[in-house]
């Protein structure tokens, strides 16, 4: 489960938001791993886990490729955190309720983590070594001794045991659900775990278990796991929680006891004395502030902010420097997701036709400066986008349920249509009228009814003012075809609580996708998340076709397999008609002022900045910062 900001005014788009977002950073180290499995040779404790390969860096290795391990630690950063979210009011990532604070991940410590340039591997670091069963039915990981809370406590198997016990009973759907074929766990003694699973879905799961972070048994016992809470945790991570104001801003201070600093999965790593996220109500006022000097890094998401707005001093002379990175992550699935729950959408055709009102050719020319490109897939910009005709392997997998399927399934996969982008989009729009037709819609003269007389309206809703100029023109095709098109801005504690309810019609949101997908699919799409609060399945898919497919993708057993079953997956999924799909670019566009230091190599799956980073003093001093 990727959580990534979307691409261009859709602030704080991650997965979902009113989940385990990308506010809560520690999920998106989860969404990064999730899913990864050992290999099922593995029969002997190993210093890492992986899927469908060896692992890359040896038991002996010092460090990842992509650090510095020399790197210098100190000075600070404030930044804005790539959630995009404008305030918070808990400390607990964990739950359902509240509004996470960005960067919590940097106080907890999990099993094992991963590497950034290899597709699927993870890499001991509360756990020494990892050995899976030779039916990949348990896997027992050995603690490292020295392993510590904050306060100096041990940390101890029971406290990994407590941990799975508490978030899969307690936690988070979206959490809990990545874990719930998970038998139990077990403390065989003071430094060693074992995890046993059961069912057949079980390839994802040594690496979920993990990737969960660890939680003090002692701390939570005396402190409710399942409120929100202002009062900064306990962890055994590199930072703890500093000075905050909640909504406002969150500082984080690097310990200098942390007892896992020189382990080789962190050498290079936490490099600075303390990291700060600020909080904007909207995108505007972050990019002023940047731009003022209030704070250090922003990525920017807004195609015409990065092509007009940074005609500063301060950039022409070089005291604030922009960088384009290469992004070669999947980029994923954005786009406008149609509630599927009310009844006027449940009908293809009227989801279809609203596809056509669309008009990105448009959108890019004029608002985007053409430096987007259109999603065709829910699993772009990878090999497992479905393209042409289905292959044989996907067959094997389409064919017994033909009689369920569109026939669009087995020809060239569903794609947005594409027009000239002069704004005149007629052709289209004859075509979304005559569907809406057949679909029992007609036109009287307010607008279309169906027999009940009913009207058909569809309400977007979006809490940042700045995509409204992208909905406008949407909202304006719709009207011209007789659609009661409006559009809906609330706050963003409301936005949230009417996602976690499902109350919409039409949002806007970005599903990022690992390179090797695995159960978190079933929370993306699944028929059990379609009607699980708060879950990542906004549309409401309750497909069994689907649910089969995806059971294919976590059942995989080579990269052959995983590719032939989600792109069967996306041919069914496209030809859904529940999405409105948008745009991608593959890659990060960031600006910071010039007061950092980083690593001769990005790593290949993450964006590097700014957990490789490094304060320059020198750089620091000629940029006039600190």
């Amino acid at each position: 489960m990727g959580l990534r900001r979307l691409q261009d005014d859709m602030t704080g788009a991650v997965t979902v938001r009113k989940v385990p977002r990308e506010a809560f950073a520690f999920l998106a180290m989860l969404a990064l791993a999730v899913g990864l499995a050992a290999s099922p040779a593995a029969a002997e404790p190993r210093h890492g886990l992986s899927i469908f390969g060896d692992l890359k860096y040896p038991a002996d290795f010092t460090h990842f490729d992509y650090v510095n391990p020399d790197a210098p630690k100190g000075g600070r950063v404030s930044q804005i955190g790539s959630g995009g979210l404008t305030t918070f009011d808990s400390f607990n990532p964990f739950i359902l309720r509240g509004d996470a604070a960005q960067g919590l991940a940097l106080l907890f410590d999990s099993l094992m983590a991963r590497a950034m340039d290899e597709p699927d591997a993870v890499y001991g670091l509360v756990a020494e070594t990892a050995d899976l069963a030779d039916d990949g039915m348990s896997v027992t990981f050995k603690l490292r001794p020295e392993a510590k809370f904050a306060d100096g406590s041990p940390l101890t198997a029971e406290d990994v045991v407590f941990s799975f016990d508490t978030i899969k009973s307690k936690g988070h759907p979206a959490i809990s659900g990545q874990i719930r074929d998970v038998e139990k766990a077990e403390a065989l003694d003071a430094h060693t775990v074992r995890y046993t699973f059961k069912g057949t879905l079980t390839r994802d799961l040594p690496i979920n278990v993990a990737t969960l972070p660890i939680l003090s048994k002692a701390y939570y016992t005396e402190n409710a796991f399942d409120q929100t809470t202002l009062t900064p945790p306990l962890g055994s991570g590199p930072y703890k929680v500093g000075n905050f104001r909640a909504g406002t801003y969150v500082a984080y201070t690097r310990r200098e006891d942390y007892w896992g600093r020189d382990l080789p999965v962190n050498r290079g790593q936490n490099n600075f004395d303390e990291v700060r996220y600020e909080y904007f109500r909207d995108r505007t006022l972050e990019l002023e502030n940047l731009l003022s000097g209030n704070f250090d890094f922003r990525e920017e998401f807004t195609a015409r902010d990065w092509s007009t707005s940074y005609d500063v001093a301060a950039v022409r002379d070089g005291r604030i420097l922009r960088q384009t990175l290469d992004d070669e992550r999947p980029s994923g699935a954005q786009g406008f997701f149609i509630n599927t729950r009310r009844d006027k959408f449940k009908d293809i055709r009227v989801r279809e036709a609203l596809g056509y009102a669309f008009d990105f050719e448009w959108s890019n020319r004029n608002l985007f400066f053409g430096l987007y490109t259109r999603t065709a897939s829910f699993f772009e910009n990878s090999d497992m986008k479905a393209g042409g005709l289905p292959t044989a392997d996907e067959l094997k997998l389409l064919e017994p349920h033909r009689d369920r399927l569109p026939e669009a399934v087995f020809g060239e996969p569903v794609s947005p249509s594409v027009t000239d982008g002069s704004g005149s989009n007629r052709e289209n729009l004859r075509r979304a009228a005559k569907l809406l037709a057949e679909a029992g819609w007609e036109q009287t003269r307010d607008g279309l009814r169906n027999a009940k007389g009913e009207k058909l309206s569809v309400e977007f809703l979006l809490f940042e003012v700045n995509f409204e100029r992208i909905i406008a023109p949407f909202i304006k095709n719709l009207q011209l075809i007789g659609v009661d098109a409006t559009m809906r801005r609330v706050d963003p504690a409301q936005y949230q609580r009417r996602l976690k309810d499902f109350d919409f019609d039409i949002t806007t949101q970005r599903y990022s996708l690992r390179l090797s997908p695995g159960i978190e699919l079933k929370n993306y799409w699944g028929s059990d998340a379609a009607a699980m609060s708060g879950s990542y399945n906004l549309a409401g898919i309750a497909d069994p076709v689907l649910d089969d497919l995806i059971d294919r993708v976590v059942k995989a057993q080579s990269r052959e397999e995983l590719v032939a079953a989600t792109r069967a997956a996306d041919r069914v999924l496209r030809a859904g008609h529940y999405w409105i799909p948008q745009w991608y670019k593959g890659s990060h566009q960031i600006a910071f002022w010039d007061k950092f230091g980083w690593p001769d190599v990005k790593p290949k799956y993450a964006r590097g900045a700014l957990e490789t980073w490094w304060f320059d003093g020198e750089k620091a001093k000629s940029a006039g910062r600190r």
